[in-house]
């Protein structure tokens, strides 16, 4: 079905309907742009003198722009489109484009059902004229044309087909990832409506789409963008599927973030909504857990203690951090010191938390880093390459050392993984502490003989309080 989740998004979160949203983007760039170019008047005799249009065409849209026919679209629909389509084949002029496209968008604002007039129309690809107008010069043009476009894709009973699909959802990722873009409000807008059908929310990941986003709220933006691309967190979450892998792209700790730093009411809204997802929707009752102690371990239960004492009069808010509360709670009582380590490597986020420090801890769990793949140990190396936080740094170099230590064959296996060569970089690291922990590990990465190595120590522990008795006598 095309539009599965369309219900559940309206059903859940009504006041967020198509009417709200339309508001919001009336203020945008774009819609100020189209309503000064409504006022404004296209010389189409010039044209047909000129013979770059018909007879037809130039009856038709004098008639429907000029004469105020409006039912034209509806009476003889199939015109309608050819006419549309020929203009905007043949016309190259910025400004004509631009008002023939305002035209069409109010043609399919007004009744939703006009989306057949383009999507049926017997010339071939309907697409493609579309399409064609994304490469112009003219941003205008371009944005107008992606909204026309979304609606056309979205308010059809038949689907986009996928080439098309592919490189439309591709240049809005494009636009998104542009720096300082002015119409990036009606960018979110059309993947806001793309992304209500579930169809359309694979496609977007196939093209990466999850992690630009993501990327981008990690970045700072307006908090009306902010709350646009969590909308389409948001939406994407209605799947299953989606739901489960969300946190891959960790999502969890940038919606954390943005939640603690939130001061709009419908921005802090949106992200719980998330959460509460992130939870209820998956069919793997695991990665619900994981999710759960992953918000754990992005201190959102602080978040929602604030947002308690608050006691907003949204009850969708309420109802939301309630809901959250109970199932955080419940998750932190069934943690075992295991879940709260996993949870903190995957987070990327570590710190000196007690778990580290334990020799208890890594006597029983050393073994199982190889978990998964040896999924936490990779995910160990790969902070090592990419992290610049010199606590996380540490930490990791602490960490690794600790399961070379305490598993037999660590050594070689981190020495696999690359993990001994970017310890050994790090002993040139700025940072005093991160050379200190990356020295102890190099020096657990190189000894053969633990027991050996043991004797030393307490050796050379036992030689310095001697030193130190026999300094106190003199």
């Amino acid at each position: 079905m095309a539009n599965m989740g369309d219900e559940n998004v309206s059903q859940v979160m009504p006041s967020l309907g198509d009417e709200k949203i339309d508001m919001i983007a009336a203020t945008s760039v774009l819609q100020i742009r189209a309503s000064e170019i409504r006022q404004t008047q296209i010389n189409w005799q010039s044209y047909l003198q000129s013979q770059m249009i018909s007879q037809r065409d130039h009856d038709f849209i004098v008639n429907l722009d000029q004469r105020g026919q409006k039912e034209l679209p509806d009476r003889i629909p199939e015109t309608c489109a050819e006419v549309f389509l020929n203009l905007l084949t043949h016309i190259s002029k910025d400004h004509t484009i631009q008002y023939l496209l305002v035209l069409i968008d109010d043609i399919l604002s007004e009744d939703k059902g006009r989306v057949k007039i383009f999507r049926e129309a017997r010339m071939g690809n309907a697409w493609q004229p579309f399409l064609n107008l994304l490469n112009r010069q003219d941003e205008f043009v371009q944005h107008m044309t992606a909204r026309i476009i979304a609606k056309l894709a979205c308010w059809h009973t038949n689907l986009m087909e996928k080439s098309d699909l592919h490189f439309y959802l591709s240049w809005l990722k494009d636009q998104l990832k542009m720096n300082n873009n002015e119409y990036i409000q009606s960018v979110a807008r059309c993947l806001q409506m793309m992304l209500r059908v579930d169809e359309y929310r694979f496609a977007f990941l196939s093209v990466d789409g999850i992690s630009t986003l993501l990327s981008i709220l990690a970045s700072r933006v307006n908090f009306q963008v902010q709350y646009q691309l969590v909308f389409c967190l948001w939406v994407l979450t209605f799947n299953p599927l989606l739901a489960e892998k969300m946190n891959k792209f960790n999502a969890i700790p940038i919606l954390a973030d943005i939640l603690s730093d939130s001061v709009k009411e419908k921005v802090t809204r949106i992200v719980l909504a998330v959460f509460r997802n992130l939870i209820e929707k998956p069919e793997d009752h695991q990665v619900a857990k994981e999710h759960c102690i992953a918000m754990v371990q992005c201190k959102v239960l602080k978040q929602l203690s604030i947002l308690q004492q608050k006691r907003s009069d949204d009850e969708d808010i309420m109802n939301d951090v309630d809901f959250l509360n109970e199932r955080l709670q419940t998750s932190v009582q069934d943690l075992s010191s295991f879940d709260q380590y996993a949870t903190e490597v995957k987070s990327g986020r570590l710190e000196w938390s007690p778990v580290h420090k334990s020799a208890k801890f890594w006597r029983e769990n050393a073994a199982r880093l190889n978990e998964r793949g040896q999924e936490l140990l990779r995910t160990l190396v790969h902070l090592l390459e990419r992290s610049h936080d010199p606590v996380v740094l540490a930490v990791a170099c602490y960490d690794i050392g600790e399961y070379v230590r305490h598993y037999p064959r660590g050594k070689h296996i981190i020495e696999q993984l690359g993990g001994k060569q970017r310890v050994m970089y790090l002993l040139s690291h700025e940072d005093p502490n991160v050379r200190y922990e990356a020295l102890l590990a190099v020096q657990k990465l190189m000894v053969h003989n633990w027991e050996y190595l043991g004797k030393q120590l307490e050796k050379e522990q036992i030689d310095k309080q001697a030193g130190t008795v026999v300094g106190a006598k003199a």
